[in-house]
């Protein structure tokens, strides 16, 4: 008797679910645990240890202080292609960065920033920093900023470290 392709897949196919049902069942034989157990295991701590408090988010502030100017320098490679960082120096397609940290926005000499950055007024607080770091188009709507931003907070506080260091006399941490 000869068995066509359709009847072979079907019959491989039909012993394939048979087989994974018998090593389900052979599994869960060899290997029971209790699904209250389980669930109890992998939610009370060890005898002895404190439960873990819930992780409140951190701000920048808590973030600098276990930030890293040296990363933030390899962070900020991305950002060099549009800014310069030396002391005098040059505009490019963004303003030159040097002592931006608590500079008043918009105030870069000979950089035309956008309406909506002069608008938005007051100093580059770290705070502000990061906010703009992390979304720049939701920071200041209108923005000519196309960077899309910086999603984890640990890269915008290694990037704000390293921008508070370029500066004569660095800005106080927060």
């Amino acid at each position: 008797m000869k068995f066509s392709f359709p009847q072979m897949f079907g019959a491989a196919l039909i012993i394939t679910l048979w087989l994974i049902w018998v090593g389900n069942i052979i599994g869960n034989a060899l290997v029971h645990v209790d699904e209250v157990e389980a669930a109890r295991i992998t939610a009370e701590p060890k005898e002895g240890a404190s439960a873990p408090a819930p992780a409140a988010p951190a701000g920048i502030a808590d973030l600098m202080a276990l930030a890293s100017a040296e990363a933030g320098t390899k962070q900020f490679k991305k950002c060099k292609a549009c800014h310069t960082t030396n002391k005098g120096g040059k505009n490019r397609v963004g303003p030159n960065l040097w002592d931006v940290v608590g500079r008043t926005k918009a105030a870069q000499s000979g950089f035309r920033f956008s309406d909506a950055l002069k608008g938005k007024g007051g100093a580059w607080t770290y705070d502000d920093l990061d906010r703009y770091l992390a979304k720049p188009k939701d920071f200041v709507p209108g923005t000519k900023m196309s960077f899309a931003g910086l999603k984890k907070a640990a890269d915008r506080a290694d990037v704000i470290l390293y921008l508070r260091s370029l500066s004569d006399t660095p800005k106080p941490l927060p």
